[in-house]
């Protein structure tokens, strides 16, 4: 037996009287279609799910349309009026920018207002935009890491692998449409972490957190630190404007990370336009000799279009400065006295690094072998500042293009 065909009003008729607050079984039998149609329209419009509580009538509750703040204000809201013209134009098959004129606003507008409304098949219902705007504007709004316990168990995961919740907001964002249940703001995911009324999150997760702050702390002003005079050394000043704006890569900032009671370090060592990270392992010694050993050892295997520059605190660890230049044949610049924040790159990259080297920890601990797995952990990961591809991918296409 053939199946009736349902016209494109009857179906737009339906959603008009759900959404004008009739239950969604008894719309159906107005239409003359069975319960599981209904069911399934609703279903596919993709835009509100139905709620679970309901009114004296059984339909939906606060179904009342979303006042409209009146045309004589510069950005008024859309009326019901103003969707019903959009849906119709979409039919018609008039441009946004058409429609925008039939409704006075801006084309922008009405090409916003289809791609937040309409349903997974492309479908943009009138009546069903509108009520999906009007929950949207309904306050308080839930707190998502409350209602979601999946995606929580996704940002401990993610988390607990070194995650700062600024890459887990890029991530989900990138992966889920906007407005979706599925993405948070990292601003979210710190709520949660520093107020545990306000979402499921394990109470320690915040442990993970390059810092790992119970409370957020504000700032109090700048960092102060020792400097080590250079005379003849070249001063950041110097370096070529090239390795400001990383046009160029091999251009590389270092510093080492210091244990506790600063008896053992590790040297760390990023290029600055793919965000690649070295690791130095220093066993023994953190002195100037035992660093230009490293450094030499390690930079001496990048080619040489990889190895233009270094850049460098002014600390005393890096007192043969002069044969790291000469071995590596590239100039080795230092900020000025306590100026860490001009290696920015650096010092972003050792706030990541103090995920798995703690401070107030013995950091001579781990071997040649866990810097390496370490630094090939960090490398493998999405960089928001690399439209979320890895250091790797990026190093690899500059290695891949050289040959």
């Amino acid at each position: 037996m053939a199946r009736r065909a349902i016209s494109v009003e009857t179906r737009e008729e339906f959603f008009d009287l759900v959404c004008a607050g009739m239950p969604l079984s008894r719309a159906a039998l107005d239409m003359g279609v069975s319960e599981d149609t209904g069911h399934r329209w609703w279903r596919q419009s993709g835009v509100m799910m139905l709620r679970a509580q309901t009114g004296a009538r059984g339909g939906l509750r606060g179904t009342a349309p979303a006042r409209c703040p009146g045309r004589g204000t510069q950005r008024r809201a859309l009326t019901s009026e103003d969707r019903a013209v959009i849906a119709a134009g979409i039919t018609s098959g008039w441009s946004y920018a058409y429609i925008g004129c039939k409704i006075g606003r801006d084309r922008s507008v009405v090409w916003r207002e289809v791609e937040r409304n309409r349903g997974p098949d492309g479908s943009y219902i009138g009546t069903v935009a509108h009520r999906a705007a009007h929950e949207r504007r309904r306050r308080p709004k839930g707190f998502k890491l409350v209602e979601n316990e999946a995606l929580c168990q996704r940002i401990a995961t993610w988390m607990d692998d070194g995650w700062s919740p600024k890459l887990i907001a890029l991530v989900l964002a990138a992966a889920h449409p906007r407005g979706s249940m599925e993405c948070v703001s990292h601003e979210t995911i710190y709520q949660a972490l520093y107020v545990q009324t306000r979402g499921k999150l394990r109470a320690d997760l915040h442990k993970q957190l390059s810092l790992k702050r119970p409370r957020r702390r504000h700032r109090t002003g700048p960092r102060c630190g020792g400097s080590t005079p250079y005379a003849e050394a070249f001063k950041i000043s110097q370096r070529p404007a090239e390795v400001t704006d990383r046009a160029v890569p091999g251009h590389w900032e270092g510093d080492l990370i210091i244990g506790a009671g600063s008896g053992s370090a590790v040297g760390t060592l990023v290029e600055r336009t793919t965000r690649f990270t070295m690791l130095l392992h220093l066993p023994g010694r953190h002195d100037a000799e035992s660093v230009a050993e490293a450094m030499i050892r390690e930079m001496s295997r990048l080619p040489e279009h990889l190895r233009r520059s270094i850049t460098w605190d002014r600390g005393s660890e890096l007192a043969e400065y002069r044969r790291i230049q000469l071995a590596l044949d590239a100039p080795v610049y230092f900020c000025d006295p306590r100026s860490p924040w001009q290696r920015g790159t650096n010092e972003n990259t050792n706030r990541l690094l103090r995920f798995w080297l703690e401070k107030g920890t013995d950091l001579s601990v781990h071997t040649a072998e866990d810097l390496q797995r370490i630094a090939d952990t960090l490398n493998q990961r999405p960089r928001p500042t690399l439209d979320l591809q890895t250091p790797a991918q990026r190093l690899n296409q500059l290695l891949t293009q050289a040959a």
